[in-house]
Formats: C-alpha cells, structure tokens, sequence
C-alpha cells in the first residue's frame, strides 16, 4: 500500500543504504554529461585546486535521485516535481566515496486548487563516508492525497 500524502509529517527523517562510487563511473559520466577536465581526467584533477579527481555534482544529483527513489518514493504516491529550490556542492565527491542520503521533511502543504493532491518540501544532505555533508538539496514533491 503507497503511502500518500496524509502519510508525511514534518520532521519526518528517512536515510538510504550506502552506494560507493568508482572512478570509472565518474569517468563515465563526465564524459558523457560534463567533460570538464578534473572529472574526466586523473592527472588534470590533480592540477586542479581540487587536488584530483572529482565527480560531477550533477552525477551527485543523479545519485539522490537513485537514492531517494529506493528509500523513499518507489512506495508513494508520488506524482513527481516540480523541481528544487536550491542545490549546494560543499564538498568534492572523490573515487572510493560512500554516499548516503538524509531525507527530511519539512512541510507538507495539501492544495487549495487540486484536492486530491499536495506538495511535501524536503531537505536533504548526501554524506560520505567519514559522515560530513557533500550536497544539500531542498526539493519539492507532489503526492497524492488518499483516496
């Protein structure tokens, strides 16, 4: 049984299982998507101010996404987004690190226009393994109502 929006409640803390990421996966993607050289090359990573080689914050963003779908949305209601407020890269994502995602809600808001649905505000932090905060992203969900 989904869950629907009735079913979330500010405050509200869900956290996904780990995912590592390869080098080859940042490689991958940069090449496709964001080939600029400290994500597609060791050697430029390592002239960089980063120090080495680092993944695109947009395959972070794809990570979440992942992330958030196997811990959270695959058992909603969910009737997708209308997009984020805000994303933040605090800190580079390396070969090796293991990401995690915390997702809290913040507010949920039925609609006034369309009553067989509302919005659900979160704020989530990806974390990597020594547990500092590497992205925070505050999103918005549509979800319907129960029917």
């Amino acid at each position: 049984m989904p869950l629907y929006l009735e079913d979330f409640a500010p405050g509200q803390v869900r956290e996904s299982p780990p995912r590592t990421l390869t080098k080859d996966e940042i490689v991958a993607f940069a090449r496709e998507y964001d080939p600029q050289p400290f994500h597609t090359d060791e050697e430029a990573g390592k002239r960089s101010v980063f120090g080495g080689l680092i993944a695109s914050g947009w395959q972070t963003v794809g990570i979440m996404m992942r992330l958030l779908w196997d811990t959270f949305l695959k058992d909603t209601a969910s009737l997708g987004s209308p997009g984020c407020d805000e994303i933040r890269w605090l800190k580079p994502v390396r070969p090796g690190d293991t990401l995690r995602a915390r997702f809290t809600i913040t507010e949920v808001v039925p609609s006034r226009s369309k009553p067989d649905r509302g919005m659900v505000r979160t704020f989530t932090e990806i974390l990597n393994q020594h547990g500092e905060i590497v992205m925070t992203v505050r999103g918005l969900g549509l979800f319907g109502r129960r029917p």
